[in-house]
């Protein structure tokens, strides 16, 4: 789509935004009061976590119906004045959908529990791996919590010792294509501009190299072009290369990814077995390397080409933020100088732009913690609006809020940082200002590495010179000789300059410098 190119995303979990009502739990009204942040802030995208009826074991990712907003975020005409209001202020919204399971409690399945309907959802007469009993001779099939039933998509391969594995265009998998265009119609008619799909590849099952899954979103996609051509579908993940046109407008990195990890120190070191990689690139001590996600980089821009789009997020809604341990808004400057001038789609997680911390040791709230180790409510916290109670959050005492507010009396709050030009939160505002200025940081231009140590330097377009040096120790980098001749006036940054072919660049240094 034309648009996501340009897009600066803003990720809202809502019931962590803003709580209009003081019922300790945010609401639509709520996001609707703040829109003029999203819009001085200068995005122009907002992805809403799960925002459907549900019973919340799983943050809403157990959706009990698609149909209708969960009461406690308001109604669907709600939701819809969030969307108009949005749009009046150059921003598109792009709702979550769970494509792939439902809550135990949605219609589908009691009526399936009832003899109605089996063939929704994957039943077995036997115990077998990821299979949930409901009598001694009756499972189901789960995607992640019991209370997620898998909805039944088919299998890619048959077998005569479980004929429960049914093909994907038997009778209930083709309904459950057909739900899934009617649920994104819904919606879509409604305003919203497309969906970030969750586990957008688990749907087929036993489906080597995702083959049927991505031709099931294939037929969506060219339904959505027929439709409703502006239209966005992002999924979770990577979409996998089969044939045909992808069926995704972009691919998104996700933050419990090892390659994620071994940029940003969101937390990960000792949590995830699959994400700690050791020092991570954007950590003062300097002993990381971008190349994981260079290479990952390089290898998806020859199999895809230029022109396919990635989502990358500073933090989101399953791990901890940017903002950790001593790292200082000065040290973040290389994170957000890089995150908005790389060729990707950046998107910003709710509270980094003024550097919230993920707050560690709260309890398991709606399926937070995942493992011992693994307490994703932590970057779940309220927003801190300004120094009121409850940072301006909502009105209600503090033991009934969704989650504890941040206890840091020196918490940041976007009220104090409005008022401070040196803030995370100007430096975020005026990096969205400069990439939307300059042409030469859209995705779309072209990158070329200059460095990819301390400190890490790429040309964009042929015109900007970006450097980052997230590193406690100063560095330097001789330019290419065809650059070393080359003036370049500052656009943005501090302590980076360029003298004799050479750039020299601070400690925690950040730059972007425009051929003069």
């Amino acid at each position: 789509m034309s648009w996501l190119a340009d897009a600066v995303f803003y990720q809202i979990y809502p019931q962590s935004f803003a709580d209009s009502d003081g019922d300790g739990v945010g609401d639509f009204p709520g996001v609707l009061a703040h829109l003029d942040h999203l819009a001085w802030l200068g995005v122009n995208a907002i992805w809403f976590n799960p925002c459907f009826a549900s019973p919340f074991r799983d943050a809403g990712y157990d959706v009990s119906d698609y149909l209708r907003v969960a009461p406690r975020y308001g109604t669907n005409e709600d939701l819809v004045a969030v969307v108009d209001a949005a749009r009046e202020r150059g921003i598109r919204v792009v709702l979550d959908l769970v494509a792939g399971h439902t809550s135990v409690e949605h219609d589908w399945f009691q009526a399936a529990l009832a003899g109605d309907g089996l063939d929704r959802y994957v039943w077995a007469d036997r115990p077998g791996d990821r299979l949930v009993p409901v009598s001694e001779r009756r499972w189901y099939l789960k995607n992640f919590y019991d209370e997620q039933p898998a909805l039944n998509f088919g299998y890619a391969r048959a077998d005569p010792d479980q004929p429960w594995r049914q093909p994907v265009d038997a009778p209930g998998p083709m309904r459950n294509r057909a739900a899934l265009r009617e649920v994104m119609a819904y919606w879509l008619d409604r305003g919203v501009s497309g969906f970030r799909v969750d586990m957008a590849f688990s749907l087929v099952k036993d489906d080597p190299g995702w083959v049927e899954t991505v031709r099931l979103w294939q037929e969506l996609r060219a339904w959505l072009d027929r439709a409703y051509p502006d239209a966005v579908l992002i999924p979770e993940g990577f979409e996998p290369s089969v044939d045909g046109p992808p069926a995704f407008d972009a691919d998104f990195l996700l933050v419990i990814d090892a390659v994620h990890g071994s940029l940003f120190d969101n937390g990960a070191a000792g949590s995830l077995p699959w994400v700690a990689q050791g020092p991570c690139y954007f950590d003062e001590a300097g002993c990381g390397s971008p190349r994981t996600f260079l290479d990952l980089w390089r290898r998806r821009t020859a199999e895809l080409g230029g022109d396919r789009l990635t989502l990358l997020a500073s933090a989101d809604h399953d791990y901890s933020r940017l903002a950790m341990g001593s790292r200082s808004g000065v040290q973040l400057g290389t994170a957000w100088t890089f995150l908005l001038t790389w060729p990707s789609i950046p998107s910003v997680y709710y509270g980094e732009e003024i550097g919230m911390r993920y707050l560690p040791g709260l309890p398991d709230v709606e399926g937070s913690v995942v493992h011992a180790t693994y307490n994703r409510a932590g970057c779940r916290t309220p927003m801190q609006w300004d120094g009121t109670a409850n940072a301006g959050f909502s009105a209600a005492p503090a033991a009934d809020l969704y989650l504890p507010v941040d206890p840091d009396p020196s918490r940041p709050n976007v009220a104090a940082q409005r008022d401070d030009p040196a803030s995370v939160l100007h430096l975020v505002r005026d990096l969205i200002a400069l990439r939307r200025a300059t042409p030469e940081l859209s995705p779309r231009a072209s990158l070329r590495l200059l460095g990819e140590g301390y400190p890490l330097a790429y040309l964009r377009g042929e015109q900007v010179l970006v450097v980052v040096n997230p590193s406690a120790t100063p560095a330097s980098l001789a330019l290419p000789e065809d650059l070393s001749a080359v003036a370049w006036t500052p656009l943005h940054g501090t302590g980076v300059g360029v003298a004799g072919g050479r750039v020299e660049v601070a400690r925690f240094g950040h730059g972007v410098l425009r051929r003069s």
